[in-house]
């Protein structure tokens, strides 16, 4: 059994909570600076250590630590448990910016600690189906890579006018909510991002001003994408499709299937996966994320990747700020 605290627990520290759980390899404890919410999910999941601060969660033993705070506190949090020897599952995105990004990566390399980002697409079985198709070869050398998503936001996340969401610097808008989750399942198919050019604005959401809608050019390299997506149409859907010079292969996100068409004008040959429920996902990365401190798995999101994708965000929001045409990011 793991010791595992969870740092805040609200919708997505509860479900990471639930699903930690779920494993059977974890007691739990929690931190939450809210009184009401800590008392309630402490009795809703049968929590017995509480506590208000990280600080005084850290004066007793665990093993490792989700951190479901805000975006703009995550470094800070994790150093000072890095430098505890804490292993770290961090929610998405790892920040708002790269201030000490540099000393969080050093801090759990010096102590050998597992520190993994949550980006949870990286545990659907069809997309890493769909990634280990590619990577064989099967499909020879990727060129094209196009994404497009959306979702009712106000119907998935009703309480979006209340939360982080409202400002960029706590990891508000679309970019670094929503849009982040595909410009990672984007690297981890076809290498890391080096330019980007971008749009977005405020459409249709009530309540807030951040950017609802976005459209962005990339560059992974030789190989050419365009990201899409808001957060107020009807339909839940993402698709990533991914051109290659002898065959396409296309994630479906709402239906946890991967197709595939290597002939021209050919049926689509479709391989699906059985998921259950979007816990089986989080289930699926918190033994993930257990297995890698027991040294038997890899991180599936690693720090670096994660922090890859950190800088994608921060030029993509560069480029709908300046209006100059591509941001390439620096290295």
């Amino acid at each position: 059994m793991h010791k595992i605290l969870i740092i805040g627990v609200g919708s997505i520290g509860e479900r990471h909570l639930r699903c930690f759980q779920t494993t059977g390899r974890a007691e739990l404890s929690l931190v939450e600076i809210d009184p009401d919410l800590r008392h309630r999910i402490a009795i809703k999941y049968g929590i017995q250590k509480t506590y208000d601060s990280v600080q005084a969660a850290m004066a007793f033993d665990c093993d490792a630590t989700v951190v479901a705070t805000p975006a703009h506190t995550h470094i800070e949090i994790a150093i000072a448990l890095a430098n505890a020897g804490i292993h770290l599952l961090i929610e998405k995105p790892l920040s708002t910016g790269l201030d000490r990004v540099d000393e969080l990566q050093q801090t759990v390399k010096r102590n050998h600690l597992v520190a993994m980002v949550a980006y949870i697409h990286r545990s659907n079985p069809a997309l890493a189906s769909m990634k280990a198709a590619i990577d064989s070869g099967r499909f020879g050398k990727p060129v094209q890579l196009i994404s497009c998503s959306g979702q009712h936001f106000p119907t998935h996340r009703p309480a979006y006018r209340d939360i982080y969401f409202t400002d960029r610097k706590t990891g508000g808008g679309l970019v670094q909510d929503g849009l982040t989750h595909h410009i990672n399942m984007g690297e981890w198919l076809v290498g890391p991002v080096d330019r980007v050019m971008a749009d977005a604005d405020h459409c249709v959401l009530e309540g807030v001003e951040v950017e609802d809608t976005a459209q962005v050019l990339a560059r992974h390299g030789s190989v050419m994408a365009a990201y899409c997506g808001n957060l107020h149409q009807a339909p839940n859907e993402l698709s990533i499709t991914v051109v290659c010079e002898k065959g396409t292969a296309r994630f479906l996100g709402h239906r946890n299937q991967w197709h595939w068409m290597t002939e021209p004008d050919a049926e689509w040959q479709v391989e699906s996966y059985d998921v259950p429920e979007r816990d089986t996902l989080f289930v699926k990365q918190a033994n993930t994320f257990l297995n890698a401190i027991e040294g038997s798995d890899e991180p599936v999101c690693s720090l670096d990747e994660g922090t890859q994708t950190l800088r994608v965000n921060l030029a993509i929001l560069k480029s709908v700020d300046s209006q100059e045409g591509y941001v390439h990011l620096d290295r």
